[in-house]
């Protein structure tokens, strides 16, 4: 009897300390990475923050998805179609990363699932991943042209065109998807990383991380400096006359661009240092901590598909009124609203009336000193301006976004 007690507790001593011995080793039938893998120091934690962020993710997004287009329909502005594809790849991304990859295969199956389906759910994650990133850029450089390049931008920016660049970065991130197929499993992977590991992970980090943080960084610099240059110039005309310069401040659209971007810049900084850490120092297999870090750094980039409709209703108060509109289920114009044909005929008769009136005046002066007398004056040609203007609707230039 003492003989067994002392085996059971030898037996439970080795279930807790795997690789103290090599004959407990055998006993208890663990490979040796299997002895070596390092242990997840959060528990459930994972589990839960990804369920929270999933059950709050998408229906947020959704919401945003609605109220955009409600937005887009009523403005036909290509910068609401841009924020549009944003928020459809941040539910992809959801979908296919946090819903397939962290709860299902990892939480429920154990990553217990045949390798064919492990590697096409990898990637379709990768492929959801950079089309949530890319979507930004097409924003990023429209929103750039219309800063420093008013006028092209109002040649070049029109719906169908963003439509077509959209459908581009889609079908160029679902491609670019494939090669992750062969994506080497970080948690279950025991042995170094070969060069296919360190190309598809250099692949990954440029795709994902550089490459576009390098064209916000490049884009947004020239914005702030172009704003930066407008004041100094709207600083230097209000010191010579106070009505000299119109009042130009940052756009809404502009504060909320910068504060996309910037939130993409931090929260997918840490991923990107440990996945190259993991690549060159230490595998996440062997060193707890280094697993610790991978999780926590996957928290603060799954996190980036749920704050942007904070960031929209925190800037925007069309996509506030929008979003109002969903929740109280009011269905709001989706087109501006037109003339009525009175008021249209109204409009016509005035402006006849005026031309007419113009023409009896100047079709009676018949000498140079009537001419004179009869040539209307300054204040007179403004007023007429005015109301040909409000007359005929004509559209304002407006240069400031």
């Amino acid at each position: 009897m003492l003989t067994e007690a002392l085996q059971r507790t030898h037996v439970e001593v080795m279930i807790e300390w795997p690789n103290v011995t090599a004959s407990g080793q055998r006993e208890l039938g663990l490979k040796p990475e299997e002895l070596h893998k390092s242990k997840c120091v959060l528990g459930f934690f994972p589990v839960i923050y990804y369920s929270v962020l999933l059950c709050v993710g998408v229906p947020v997004n959704i919401l945003t998805a609605v109220a955009l287009s409600r937005l887009a329909s009523r403005t036909k502005k290509a910068l609401y179609y841009y924020l549009l594809a944003m928020t459809g790849s941040d539910i992809l991304s959801q979908l296919f990363i946090i819903f397939v990859g962290f709860l299902l295969e990892t939480a429920v199956f154990h990553r217990e699932v045949p390798t064919l389906l492990l590697h096409s759910v990898s990637a379709a994650e990768f492929a959801a991943n950079h089309a949530s990133i890319w979507s930004t850029v097409p924003l990023t450089v429209d929103r750039y042209v219309a800063l420093c390049h008013p006028l092209l931008h109002r040649q070049i920016s029109y719906p169908a065109r963003a439509r077509r660049i959209i459908a581009a970065v889609l079908v160029l991130s679902l491609t670019s998807g494939l090669p992750f197929f062969w994506w080497s499993d970080m948690w279950r992977s025991s042995h170094p990383p070969t060069a296919l590991d360190a190309v598809l992970t250099w692949t990954h980090v440029t795709i994902i991380y550089f490459l576009p943080c390098s064209i916000f960084l490049v884009l947004n610099s020239l914005i702030i400096h172009t704003l930066r240059a407008r004041q100094r110039q709207q600083c230097g005309r209000e010191e010579l006359g106070p009505n000299t310069a119109p009042h130009r401040r940052l756009g809404k659209t502009t504060a909320m661009l910068l504060a996309v971007t910037s939130v993409f810049l931090v929260l997918w900084a840490p991923r990107t240092v440990v996945v190259i850490y993991h690549l060159y120092v230490s595998s996440v297999h062997r060193d707890w901590r280094v697993h610790l870090a991978y999780d926590l750094s996957n928290m603060l980039a799954m996190l980036n598909t749920a704050v942007n409709f904070f960031l929209y209703c925190f800037v925007s108060k069309a996509f506030r009124g929008a979003v109002r509109d969903v929740l109280l289920l009011r269905g709001g114009p989706l087109h501006p609203r037109r003339a009525l044909p009175q008021q249209q005929a109204h409009i016509n008769a005035s402006s006849s009336s005026l031309y007419s009136g113009s023409n009896k005046r100047w079709r009676h002066l018949t000498g140079p000193r009537e001419l004179s007398s009869r040539i209307p004056s300054l204040t007179d040609w403004k007023t007429e301006g005015i109301v040909l203007r409000e007359s005929f609707c004509l559209p304002r230039l407006n240069l400031t976004y």
